[in-house]
């Protein structure tokens, strides 16, 4: 069975995104996040939020359509500060912002502070975290990510991340009646350095998500090259193969030139940027910054 395409829509207070299988690649920036940056943690212990701006302007300017933001700092309040982080990137930016956070307290906090339709990040497939979480996800009428792990284990077969993926279709759309275009699927994508196959795995998964399901997907993008040198080729190289196999957005930080612009010549050649008006404006623009 072959599925119609789904469209997720996201917006901001005064701005849509649409992440599509028809239309060019998302891009969730990744950097609001002080996840491995003892620095950021300190500061905003110290109620210095100082650090977040920095990270909205350079994701902005580096092509980011939406923002993922996480303030999952050890021993702080986390409900406030995520909140608190949502509504001062609010006023810095127009992009719609992906609510990312394992507390559902937090969550629900920064949904409630949140002006617009924000993506939630995430739910696994396990039941407690499905009826902890997609109530929350309906009542904000947002679009929820959802990795298809059960029990803290990620699956290494294409098969159970399937039945996996079934699963939290049918939870979400029957039981919380949420429409299946607002599920948006991780396919796990796993680091290479650990096994060299993984990424075929993770293909496979893409392709038969979107054939069977038609709903949306994304990843962290900078996992699969996690531990490799060369990790901006690698990614670079990456995210056009799946974006070929079904991936239609991506958590990654767009910082990085080389990897953005892959993504970009990818929707180029995959049909989703008309005319090239978008590569060719993009190219003038960088052309008259170095003029």
């Amino acid at each position: 069975m072959s599925a119609e395409p789904l469209r997720t829509v996201l917006r901001s207070a005064s701005r849509e995104v649409v992440i599509g299988h028809d239309t060019r690649f998302t891009l969730i920036g990744e950097r609001i996040n002080p996840t491995g940056r003892r620095i950021f943690q300190e500061q905003l212990r110290a109620g210095d939020f100082s650090a977040i701006e920095r990270d909205v302007k350079a994701q902005v300017e580096g092509g980011a359509d939406v923002l993922d933001i996480n303030m999952g700092v050890p021993l702080t309040d986390e409900p406030e500060l995520l909140a608190k982080a949502i509504q001062m990137v609010q006023e810095l930016t127009d992009l719609p912002i992906c609510i990312d956070s394992s507390v559902v307290e937090a969550l629900e906090a920064g949904l409630s502070v949140y002006q617009g339709r924000a993506l939630v990040n995430s739910i696994t497939a396990e039941d407690d975290r499905m009826e902890a979480i997609l109530p929350l996800v309906k009542k904000y009428d947002a679009a929820v990510i959802a990795l298809p792990n059960d029990h803290d284990e990620i699956p290494m077969e294409a098969d159970k991340r399937l039945d996996l993926t079934a699963k939290i279709v049918r939870v979400a759309t029957q039981e919380y009646g949420i429409a299946q275009a607002d599920i948006v699927i991780d396919p796990l994508a796993m680091p290479i350095g650990a096994d060299t196959t993984t990424s075929l795995v993770t293909f496979e998964v893409m392709r038969r998500i979107r054939d069977d399901f038609g709903v949306n997907m994304t990843c962290g993008a900078s996992n699969v090259s996690f531990g490799m040198p060369g990790r901006h080729t690698l990614n670079a190289t990456w995210l056009p193969m799946a974006m070929t196999s079904g991936l239609t957005s991506a958590i990654m930080d767009t910082r990085t030139p080389q990897v953005v612009e892959a993504v970009k010549a990818a929707d180029l050649f995959l049909g989703h940027d008309d005319w090239g008006m978008a590569w060719i404006s993009a190219h003038r623009a960088k052309q008259a910054d170095g003029a």
